[in-house]
């Protein structure tokens, strides 16, 4: 079985949806998936050094009483798969391609996925600011990663386009939101769906596959 799964490190839905897959799998403990892990830019015009986090949802929803119904229905969300959410801790949206460089490089040293949950929990439960490049360096060390090759990464332009590209592969492809779920290259799901969800999308890859 191999599960694509396309994410924003910024978004908190897919910190969501990751966890949801997390117990979809659990459900279905005779599978040994493949994961990896897609960019996908909910900001491709970001600043390089991000921007005020209030002011940005404020231009994106309307006005601070609907970001804070939002946030909170998010917040609310998070702790039915035990995420405590700390909105309030963060002060910037972060430009996120150089989080989306690490998690490639994670990909590459066997570590994606620490380093995939090492990033939500930096950003959404301790509110740290996941585009500063000596941030990422502690975040990727702390995975196990040399911090001397994640420092080169970061000052080198290595990867850059390419998540530009899969980003545009990804909208072409069709998929507008995230989390995004590929099954075996052929079952999509977008949206942080319900376990019960994933597991029957599953199921159906398996069974088209002539896995089960």
């Amino acid at each position: 079985m191999h599960i694509d799964v396309i994410i924003d490190s910024v978004c908190p839905w897919c910190y969501i949806g990751k966890r949801r897959l997390e117990h979809a799998l659990a459900l279905r403990p005779h599978l040994n998936p493949e994961i990896n892990w897609h960019p996908f830019l909910l900001n491709p015009e970001m600043p390089s050094g991000g921007t005020d986090r209030t002011m940005h949802l404020i231009k994106k929803f309307g006005s601070e009483q609907r970001v804070g119904r939002i946030y909170g229905a998010i917040a609310d969300a998070g702790l039915s798969v035990e995420i405590d959410f700390a909105f309030d801790m963060i002060s910037r949206t972060p430009n996120s391609v150089d989080s989306h460089r690490l998690i490639a490089l994670a990909q590459e040293h066997g570590v994606v996925d620490l380093m995939v949950e090492t990033l939500f929990s930096a950003y959404f439960k301790h509110g740290e600011d996941i585009g500063d490049p000596r941030i990422l360096v502690r975040l990727a060390e702390k995975c196990g990663i040399d911090s001397q090759l994640t420092e080169a990464l970061l000052l080198s332009d290595e990867g850059i386009s390419t998540i530009y590209d899969e980003n545009s592969h990804t909208h072409r492809f069709g998929i507008n939101g995230v989390p995004a779920y590929i099954f075996n290259d052929n079952w999509v799901i977008s949206g942080a769906q319900e376990p019960q969800v994933l597991a029957r999308m599953i199921d159906a890859a398996a069974v088209s596959d002539g896995a089960a």
